[in-house]
């Protein structure tokens, strides 16, 4: 847990955090009589001429970082183990200093890093929370004030009164996030503190994000949960050994995390300096319009009665994995009857579909579907069986069509799939091939719609009226 309060002249005032050219360098000894003949030489060299000799390696956990973050702004730091990525929050929070570049920051930060860290065993919860929250910048009188409010938060009852050492881990994560959390920060720095506690709190927490979120505040969020930076930030950053890889639109650089996770390792620095090449990120797909053109000329309003299919209807976000023996194609909706459609009505049955090719044997061949929103939000998806139950043997040479049927209960918009085939190679379920936004497809408007969320549950409303009828005392 750290905190940091910097009042910069930046000449843009909407910017809440801005760094540049960030770099932090540790020196890498090969045993401990290096670093002392390190150390030597160079007391040594101040009082007379020493040849020049390294003993040590360097190693850049971050390099040449630069970005600016508005006021206001959720923007999330995704990227493989050791790309850097709690290295960067922790330069940004000034627990640690950095080797190059500069950071400027605007109001005051807290962040929740490492949750806990900074709590005594000794004493007990209630001296913590004064201890930590006076670390934070909160005035005695502030504590007293929130002091209450804290402990409802975390939720551990009479144990606030026991030392913490008699505490599990999730109750220390617990206080200390409540505590962090308490402060009203003008930005929050996060690092996967949020798979604290059962579900519930992990809903309360969520729910205190949202709320700094509606109020203005600024985000910076680390997270694996790729799902959770899409749902919650505004723009995503993707770093790789040390270095900011690509920027932009969350849906987007999530899906090029994907493609780098599940890259062989001897393509990954292909697609590394692929990706690097591609600068920015395109521009997500705009909202459809009120009418549309199909392949006959014929202009359909969006609320046609029938689904139909318009041939400019295409994803321009699509990600394909690297091949690993496999190839996914020609994905598409159909009608039961077989007609390719991608303007669909609610509440009726479609087949989802899309065909693989094998050029080597595997084995335990599994696929996959999902369904997400225009951010990139997955609504839903599914595997053709559970684990232990795939196919047992696909043959080198064999094409497979897969088809998926479900009943649209989605409200108007546009949505996409996806579609993936995984097999078990060297002990391990691995994606063979996988393609992200694969298709798009639109839910047509409907007049009079009641449902108020993404997706339609198909429930009846029962509303029963009783008239209350009182005597004239109770009236009274």
């Amino acid at each position: 847990m750290g905190r940091l309060e910097a009042i910069v002249s930046n000449s843009d005032n909407n910017i809440a955090i801005s760094a540049r050219d960030l770099g932090k360098c540790y020196l890498l000894w090969a045993n401990p009589k290096d670093r002392l003949k390190h150390s030597l030489r160079a007391n040594l060299a101040r009082f007379c001429p020493i040849p020049e000799k390294c003993y040590h390696s360097e190693f850049w956990a971050l390099r040449d970082v630069s970005f600016d973050v508005a006021k206001g702004e959720t923007v999330g730091i995704i990227g493989r183990n050791g790309s850097g990525k709690s290295t960067l929050l922790q330069v940004i929070c000034g627990t640690l200093a950095p080797t190059t570049g500069t950071f400027e920051a605007r109001g005051r930060i807290s962040a929740l890093l490492e949750l806990g860290s900074g709590f005594n065993p000794e004493f007990t919860g209630r001296e913590n929370v004064y201890m930590n929250a006076s670390i934070l910048g909160l005035s005695n009188k502030e504590i007293n004030e929130k002091y209450e409010s804290i402990v409802d938060f975390a939720d551990i009852g009479d144990f606030v009164e026991q030392p913490v050492k008699t505490y599990s881990s999730g109750m220390v994560v617990r206080l200390a996030f409540a505590v962090a959390i308490s402060v009203e920060p003008d930005i929050l720095i996060v690092d996967e503190a949020l798979a604290v506690g059962d579900e519930m709190f992990q809903r309360k927490c969520y729910s205190r994000i949202r709320s700094i979120q509606e109020n203005g505040g600024t985000i910076l969020f680390v997270s694996h949960s790729a799902g959770t930076v899409v749902e919650l930030c505004t723009r995503a950053i993707l770093l790789e050994q040390g270095g900011k890889l690509l920027e932009g639109k969350p849906k987007f650089v999530v899906s090029k995390y994907h493609q780098l996770m599940n890259a062989p390792k001897d393509k990954r620095g292909l697609l590394i300096q692929t990706i690097r090449d591609q600068g920015d990120c395109p521009e997500e797909d705009e909202e459809p319009l009120d009418t549309v053109t199909v392949a006959d000329s014929k202009p359909k309003p969006i609320g046609s009665k029938e689904p139909f299919f318009d041939p400019d209807l295409k994803p321009v976000s699509t990600v394909c994995y690297i091949e690993r023996g496999a190839r996914i194609s020609e994905p598409r909706i159909l009608t039961l009857e077989g007609k390719q459609v991608n303007n669909l009505i609610r509440r009726e049955t479609y087949i989802y579909s899309y065909e693989v090719e094998f050029f080597e044997t595997f084995a335990n061949v599994r696929f996959g579907m999902l369904i997400k929103t225009l951010s990139g939000f997955e609504l839903a998806g599914g595997v053709s069986s559970p684990y232990g139950e795939s196919i047992p043997l696909v043959s080198r040479g064999s094409r497979i069509s897969v088809e998926w049927q479900f009943e649209c209960l989605l409200t108007t918009g546009m949505y996409f799939t996806n579609a993936g085939v995984l097999a078990i190679v060297n002990g391990e379920e691995r994606y063979l091939h996988r393609r992200l936004d694969a298709a798009a497809f639109r839910v047509q408007h409907e007049e009079n719609l009641t449902v108020t969320s993404l997706v339609d549950l198909r429930r009846d409303v029962k509303i029963s009226v009783s008239e209350l009828r009182l005597s004239r005392a109770e009236c009274v």
